[in-house]
């Protein structure tokens, strides 16, 4: 049984990991190469170096009911989509709470992991660290390795041809932390990510002109869903993910263009996705339309050719004249300290079962959190990772046969659609709540819709129409919450708390109570034929 642990990352992962070691008795030491815990969620004025970098002004993309550890909401006060300031004192709460601090060795680099000369007998890693240029050497029983996947920047200059000659200013998007650096000045960001059209839309309010080129388009949503509410507590539901499931992919593409297009119509602003048929992760801003229809940005296909002083899109042969160029072009991974023996990665994916385990090594000693992008929050992800393999780890639960693993993870590198639902067919995409469901079964900690419709019938309900907050990863099995129902219970108090800031007085409506309840029993009447 593995009994010393080391964490490498003091981040969302890493936090959760060492408190997920802690609860099953395990020794966990974390190392941090920076002065403070926070990961992606800490700001610095400056990048450094093997960090994720973010921009004053980013603000959480998933809100704070779906994107709490599970047994720690977010303070009711707090905004539903929170800034990263408030974002890193949530997560100083949640390591002071569970007293994590005096586990975390910061200012330490990992400069590698390697297999002790006992591996096939022991499981143990050598892990040689620097801190302060002085390098120690430890040996653990385990390694979770916590590091994300947003520190290696992707600039694929060689795709632009005359970037030499450019005599402005381009830099990746990773390098970009104030918009005063626009003010009055032509601009284009290539690339129609999140950070891409967030860059675009600040440097609009600033320059004089801005560009945004996108190659292949993409959904565009705002956080304030249907009637008001927060897109992923409408979006993320067991009701929903099942019955998007239970359709052919044809027509939850269809369905889904109707409700992306229910803001506005895409193809009018330039910005319909290409290709439909393969999921891509909608980018979450509230202004790109209104900025668009004000001609403040202004998008346009990839770039054709960049010469000195101005750049030519495809299938338009003005040249505009342009100062700076932002590639929001993504981002690569890589893990430095491990040797390609034991994680290698191809095409922007690493041969891990479950996007976890390496499914070749003798022992399973060696986890990687948070190397996913599931359509939904990612600290409850790699919180669920790290339950699970701490008991792994220590013993508890067991893994399939090498043969079962590496044929698993072969399937899914050919990323073959099953012709329903969405299709997850990008590297490391996964669904959500099957994903985190399948990883709670593995630990038995998976709420039991059939048997809590029977007893507690309020709360099944809620679990299956409500939204899929990670309070339900704890109202059983291994970790159990007392908290959790009433936090599921409260969950809309809490988001409209902070909207909610003037009284008014609604007039209830006899005819909306009955039109409800006639929805309401079909409704029950077809779970139970579910579950029967």
């Amino acid at each position: 049984m593995a009994k010393r642990v080391a964490i490498v990352g003091a981040g969302v992962s890493g936090l959760a990991s060492i408190k997920c070691c802690l609860e099953e008795g395990l020794e966990p030491t974390c190392f941090e190469r920076s002065d403070d815990l926070g990961g992606l969620w800490r700001f610095t004025e400056h990048v450094e170096e093997g960090r994720a970098s973010l921009y004053r002004s980013v603000v959480s993309n998933t809100c704070k009911e779906m994107s709490c550890y599970s047994d720690f909401p977010f303070p009711e006060d707090y905004p539903n989509y929170v800034p990263n300031s408030q974002f890193l004192e949530y997560l100083k709460m949640y390591a002071n709470r569970f007293n994590l601090l005096k586990h975390i060795q910061f200012k330490t680099k990992v400069c590698s992991v390697t297999k002790c000369p006992d591996f096939t007998v022991t499981g143990q890693w050598e892990v040689v660290t620097q801190h302060e240029g002085k390098q120690e050497s430890a040996i653990f029983d385990a390694v979770m390795v916590c590091t994300g996947f947003l520190t290696d920047p992707y600039l694929p200059l060689d795709s632009f041809p005359g970037i030499n000659t450019f005599k402005g200013q381009y830099f990746h998007s990773r390098q970009y932390k104030y918009p005063n650096i626009f003010k009055d000045k032509r601009v284009v960001v290539v690339g129609m990510g999140n950070s891409g059209t967030d860059i675009a839309v600040e440097a609009s309010h600033l320059a004089e002109k801005v560009f945004l080129s996108t190659t292949s388009g993409a959904w565009v949503i705002s956080r304030v869903f249907d009637s008001g509410y927060p897109w992923d507590m409408v979006f993320t539901t067991r009701f929903q993910t099942m019955f998007r499931n239970s359709l052919p992919t044809p027509i939850v593409n269809w369905l889904l263009a109707r409700k992306m297009n229910s803001w506005f119509h895409h193809a009018n602003y330039g910005l319909v996705p290409e290709d439909r048929t393969q999921l891509r992760e909608p980018v979450l801003n509230d202004e790109l339309p209104g900025c668009i229809i004000t001609g403040k940005v202004l998008i346009k296909p990839s770039i054709k050719e960049v010469k000195e002083n101005s750049v030519i899109f495809n299938n338009t042969p003005k040249e505009e004249p342009i100062d700076i160029i932002v590639f929001a072009t993504g981002y690569t991974f890589a893990f430095p300290f491990l040797d390609e023996s034991i994680v290698k990665v191809e095409n922007g994916q690493a041969s891990l079962y479950k996007y976890i385990f390496p499914a070749h090594l003798p022992k399973p000693t060696l986890a990687v959190i948070g190397l996913i992008k599931p359509l939904g929050s990612m600290i409850p992800t790699g919180e669920t990772q790290a339950r699970w393999v701490v008991r792994v780890l220590k013993g508890i639960n067991k893994l399939p046969p090498q043969s079962v693993m590496i044929e698993e993870v072969n399937a899914r590198k050919e990323n073959k659609p099953s012709g329903f639902g969405l299709c997850y067919c990008k590297a490391l995409q996964e669904d959500y709540i099957p994903y985190i469901d399948e990883l709670l079964t593995y630990i038995n900690a998976k709420p039991n819709l059939f048997s809590m419709l029977l007893t507690d019938p309020r709360l099944g309900l809620t679990i299956f129409f409500g939204p899929s907050t990670p309070y339900q990863f704890r109202l059983t099995g291994p970790g159990k919450w007392e908290g959790a129902r009433n936090a599921i219970l409260t969950q809309w108090d809490r988001t409209f708390k902070v909207t909610k800031t003037r009284s008014v007085q609604e007039s209830p409506s006899p005819f909306a109570s009955l039109l409800k309840l006639l929805i309401l029993l079909p409704l029950l009447m077809a779970i139970f034929l579910i579950f029967l």
